[in-house]
């Protein structure tokens, strides 16, 4: 480990992260309500703005060295908490630097390719932040749990055989993305862990606050009726496609606050095993930096500081990049206290 920090993110999402090659039963292995030994929410959010911190320091690492593309795939029921989790895990991010795509329904020109094409169009660049609001997944998510969906695809016949089509395509996508990782794209997925009853909460929230009234579909409750399908699909996704060079994390989502935290941590958690640099000049290049400053500091008006920015950074100081402010106390990322969780 590099340092504290990033031994301390690793050690906090390793409870989400799904064991490649384990055989995994949602009901079974993961708690939708697990707080990681959070035991506040006022907690939570401070780790949250750390986290939030540390992401901008490190996307703006990732866009200056420009060798490294993100790409972010959220899975999760209707009602998780995605788009909210978007919002404030990158709340702190430069714009610039960030691809949201959302995918639904795929159209007739979409419809005439291979189910990955779509997707692949929106890959991020080099040095780009790309998230998949839902992703290539939905083709064994919901193509599974609906496999009439299969019949609008235009596959050939041997291509659809409901016995075979769902291996094949976990492989597929298994070797598409170890082709992206080998090419500089870091995959990171996260699904959203919510309990049946918590999303019934919820549901029922966007029926009663008027506000929230444009968010409450009635094909969402529709879908609720294949619940046991749908936990029975995302289980067979998690144990075979969670891989070494893709792992998936199943992130607590019954508390939002804590979803935030736990997707920010394995967010950050990946962009510090990148370590991306900004990049180092040449000593030509620096001598002529060096030139430039000194002709700057030279037309400093009478009474000015020549370099009131180094000025202010000998007085007051700056933060490091060891994981310290600049009091010298150490940026949180995680609770070090015990991982239990107690409430």
């Amino acid at each position: 480990m590099a340092n504290k920090r990033q031994q301390r993110a690793a050690e906090f999402i390793e409870p989400f992260r799904v064991k490649p090659g384990s055989q995994v039963r949602l009901s079974r292995d993961f708690d939708p309500s697990f707080k990681a030994g959070v035991k506040k929410k006022t907690e939570g959010v401070a780790l949250l703005r750390s986290g939030v911190e540390l992401l901008a320091e490190y996307q703006a690492r990732l866009a200056a060295q420009d060798t490294w593309g993100v790409l972010v795939v959220l899975q999760a029921l209707d009602a998780a908490g995605k788009d909210g989790t978007i919002r404030h895990v990158m709340s702190g991010v430069n714009p610039q630097g960030v691809a949201v795509h959302s995918f639904k329904q795929p159209s007739a020109e979409e419809l005439d390719h291979d189910y990955l094409w779509r997707y692949a169009k929106r890959l991020p660049r080099r040095g780009e932040i790309a998230i998949f609001n839902r992703s290539h997944y939905e083709e064994v998510l919901v193509v599974r749990v609906h496999p009439e969906v299969l019949d609008h695809e235009k596959l050939p016949p041997a291509a659809k055989r409901k016995r075979d089509v769902w291996q094949h395509r976990y492989r597929q996508i298994n070797d598409w993305e170890r082709y992206l990782t080998e090419n500089g794209i870091r995959v990171v997925k996260l699904f959203l862990n919510l309990s049946k009853e918590e999303q019934r909460i919820r549901f029922l929230r966007r029926l009663d606050l008027p506000d929230h009234n444009w968010k409450f579909s009635a094909a969402d409750v529709k879908e609720r009726e294949r619940w046991d399908d749908y936990q029975k699909a995302f289980s067979e996704m998690l144990s075979h496609t969670s891989t070494e060079w893709a792992p998936w994390y199943v992130i607590p989502a019954d508390r939002k606050w804590f979803a935030r935290i736990g997707a920010g941590a394995v967010l950050v958690d990946k962009l510090m095993e990148i370590d991306p640099r900004f990049p180092t000049v040449t000593k030509e290049q620096r001598e002529a930096l060096v030139e430039t400053k000194h002709m700057l500091e030279a037309q400093a008006p009478k009474g000015a500081a020549p370099d009131p920015f180094e000025q202010k950074q000998q007085t007051v100081g700056a933060a490091t990049t060891d994981g310290r402010n600049a009091d010298g106390t150490e940026v949180a990322l995680a609770p070090s206290s015990d991982r239990s969780d107690s409430a």
